[in-house]
């Protein structure tokens, strides 16, 4: 057969979102029926996602595969004109590992694409029903982590980030609250700091620990979580925050703020 009328495969890295199936979009749902072939991060995608795959598909967990076998199972796939659905939790540009398997896919003339997913980090800001960006309080949100295994690059440790004083979201930095705690004083934070701890947000152990600098790594270490949780600091993560009568509104709906749509209302507050 000629080689220009062969059924060409492709990899679709699908955000998985953080755990509830009814937060996967359409457009993932949708290459899931259709995949030939379903590779799911299964330490941390929710398996009812994968309830959606295509019952002909060949599935394979991951967290026991190395990047080398990932992509064999991918390139394979692709060269047999299959589509290949590779499912990450939340979104998968947020520690996603996924530039390395696009690097060889690009390297082998492999099409792919990436489809968004719901991160954790907004699927928890729901859940507290709060916002990242408050008006007078935070216009910022940072996302890291702390340094581990993996060092961070230079002038991104936690402290150094931490010093602008603007809403925080620390990944995969559960096991060590002390050290987390410690670089949050170093950073000049105060004690009664806002901390949220939102763990397996959307799955059925679903839980959010409240507290500041004075408690919180306690109050993990009792609740025994080691993994699948977001560090969420800052004045927004106050569990006050719709009753404070001292923090500001938005202009963008004030009657007396012009804009491209609409003129300010005369005489308005």
């Amino acid at each position: 057969m000629n080689n220009m009328s062969e059924k060409k495969g492709k990899v679709y890295f699908i955000g998985g979102g953080p755990g509830d199936p009814e937060l996967l979009t359409i457009k993932a749902k949708n290459i899931l029926e259709i995949a030939d072939i379903v590779i799911y991060a299964d330490s941390l995608v929710h398996p009812s996602i994968v309830d959606y795959a295509n019952p002909a598909a060949e599935v394979y967990g991951s967290k026991k595969l190395n990047l080398e076998e990932i992509t064999a199972l991918e390139l394979k796939a692709a060269s047999e004109g299959k589509i290949v659905a590779r499912v990450q939790s939340g979104d998968p540009s947020i520690y996603g590992a996924i530039l390395e398997q696009m690097r060889i896919l690009k390297s082998n003339d492999v099409d792919f694409e990436i489809i968004p997913g719901v991160a954790s980090a907004f699927a928890a800001s729901a859940l507290l029903q709060t916002e990242l960006t408050v008006p007078g309080v935070s216009q910022s949100v940072i996302f890291t982590r702390l340094e581990g295994r993996v060092p961070m690059p230079p002038r991104e440790q936690l402290k150094d980030l931490a010093s602008h004083g603007c809403t925080l979201l620390i990944f995969l930095s559960i096991t060590r609250m002390t050290k987390l705690v410690g670089e949050l004083r170093e950073a000049g934070y105060p004690e009664d700091t806002p901390i949220a701890v939102a763990y397996k947000v959307g799955w059925e152990e679903e839980q959010v620990i409240r507290g500041n600098l004075t408690d919180i790594a306690k109050k993990v270490r009792d609740a025994k979580i080691t993994l699948s949780a977001l560090v969420m600091v800052g004045a927004a993560f106050d569990p006050n925050i719709l009753d404070m009568e001292n923090v500001d509104s938005s202009n963008l709906y004030s009657p007396g703020y012009t804009h491209l749509y609409r003129s300010a209302v005369a005489n308005s507050k």
